[in-house]
């Protein structure tokens, strides 16, 4: 790739690996730019943030491209992951400890499938407090991290297209140990390491695809989901699979991008 086709504008469609945030995976990307180009200033911005813990489809934009980062933001998402039933966390998925324990033997395929539908269509949805949604000017998870009862989050309206149970399980009860974090003793720099959540052993799994519109939060969809079965839930896994046009069939890994705007390498 030219550095007049760079300038002009890209689309890189990034497969963001676990414990990278997507600013990591940005300056990643901006890192190789200016070693192959020599470019000290050049706009690079992605269209829409992934959790640290999620992997998946992240678009990064170079060049004009950064001026379609509203618009790509708009395109629908399809996200694939899996939910553990019978418990919570206070950030709904994996980064902080199990805080309440739910009975989950009366859960059946059947009511899984039914509460699945009754969030198909337009939903109201309150964002979790450690996200980055503003209140007053400031980002909830700041707010969350204070533990004032006092802040809450409006729900807004969200529209979700499709949401299929692909399968229910419940893991081996022998010893089970999910590893939230880098190797013990072991610091790798770019690895986001604050995970806390240890997965006690003998409870279910909900594997899922869902579709949705943006700005859906599929931390607070496990959350009302285990609510609504009875239950508690929240995430263990999470994959970004499409945005908008732009598939996972079609990015690229981070070590992977050199090659790539070199032309060295077709996804």
């Amino acid at each position: 790739m030219t550095l007049e086709e760079l300038q002009a504008g890209v689309v890189l469609p990034i497969d963001k690996p676990r414990q990278w945030t997507s600013f990591q995976a940005v300056n990643k990307v901006k890192a190789v730019v200016r070693n192959i180009y020599g470019l000290k200033k050049f706009k690079i911005g992605h269209a829409g943030t992934l959790d640290p813990l999620a992997t998946g489809l992240l678009l990064v934009c170079l060049g004009k491209a950064t001026k379609r980062i509203a618009e790509l933001q708009e395109g629908d998402k399809v996200y694939t992951g899996t939910m553990v039933l019978g418990a919570t966390t206070p950030c709904f998925d994996m980064e902080q400890a199990i805080d309440a324990r739910y009975p989950f033997e009366h859960i059946t395929p059947t009511l899984l499938a039914a509460g699945a539908e009754r969030f198909v269509g337009t939903i109201m949805q309150v964002p979790p407090m450690y996200s980055a949604v503003k209140i007053d000017g400031q980002r909830a998870y700041e707010y969350a991290r204070t533990d004032d009862p006092s802040v809450t989050i409006q729900p807004k309206a969200v529209n979700v297209y499709s949401f299929e149970v692909t399968n229910y399980r419940i893991e081996a009860a022998a010893g089970e140990a999910v590893e939230p974090i880098a190797e013990a003793g072991r610091k790798t720099p770019h690895l986001y390491d604050r995970p806390q959540c240890v997965i006690p052993s003998g409870l279910p799994r909900v594997d899922f695809r869902i579709g949705c519109g943006k700005g859906t939060y599929i931390r607070s969809i496990a959350r009302d989901y285990g609510q609504s079965i009875g239950s508690g839930a929240f995430l263990e896994s999470l994959r970004r699979e499409r945005v908008g046009d732009y598939t996972i069939e079609q990015a690229i890994g981070l070590d992977e991008v050199e090659h790539f705007l070199k032309g060295e390498f077709r996804p």
